[in-house]
């Protein structure tokens, strides 16, 4: 038997979509440390992972890695590989989205820590999967950045120049605003039953 998504939660997912190509756009446009830029859209990824289940997560993280990518924020790699960046960036975002949902599901029984735990999961997953595909399609060019800018190795331009700074902001905004958001989500569920 076929499953359809109900009205309340194609809805959800929908402002939800919304939101997260809003806030990577908005960070795209101002949310810049360095020459990278820290994102807001885990957020709403990792909310909509936990209401809605990993294929909403999925579906969030795959529309930021679009929003990524539309918003300029990827042309320092697109100019050096093309398929490499859109590869990175579409997968950074979907499983930055389907790997905390799958951890919610699992410790889904304890709310609080499922989506603190999820939270914790996203940015690590996003900031991971770019220093994948780092290492996979721009090692010449990430070596030239860090020579040019001073850095003995490109490991470490790559952890202090590239994601140190962005991933704290990320990680420290997802482990405050995704348990509070989940919970007032479901308290707001409540009562309007």
């Amino acid at each position: 038997m076929k499953q359809h998504m109900s009205t309340r939660t194609m809805t959800g997912l929908a402002i939800l979509t919304a939101i997260v190509v809003v806030l990577a756009a908005v960070s795209a446009a101002v949310g810049h440390v360095g020459i990278f830029t820290f994102t807001l859209a885990l957020v709403p990824i990792v909310v909509g992972a936990a209401l809605y289940g990993w294929g909403a997560g999925a579906w969030l993280g795959f529309a930021f890695g679009v929003v990524v990518l539309i918003s300029g924020d990827a042309a320092p790699f697109l100019v050096v590989n093309i398929p490499g960046t859109i590869l990175t960036v579409l997968l950074k975002g979907t499983l930055a989205g389907l790997i905390p949902g799958l951890i919610y599901r699992a410790l889904s029984r304890h709310e609080i820590p499922a989506v603190a735990t999820a939270a914790i999961a996203s940015p690590i997953v996003n900031t991971g999967v770019f220093l994948l595909g780092c290492l996979l399609f721009f090692m010449p060019t990430i070596r030239e950045w860090a020579a040019g800018l001073g850095y003995e190795n490109a490991g470490a331009y790559m952890i202090f120049g590239l994601v140190g700074v962005n991933f704290l902001i990320e990680l420290a905004i997802n482990i405050v605003l995704c348990p509070v958001i989940v919970r007032l989500i479901r308290i707001g569920k409540k009562e309007v039953r």
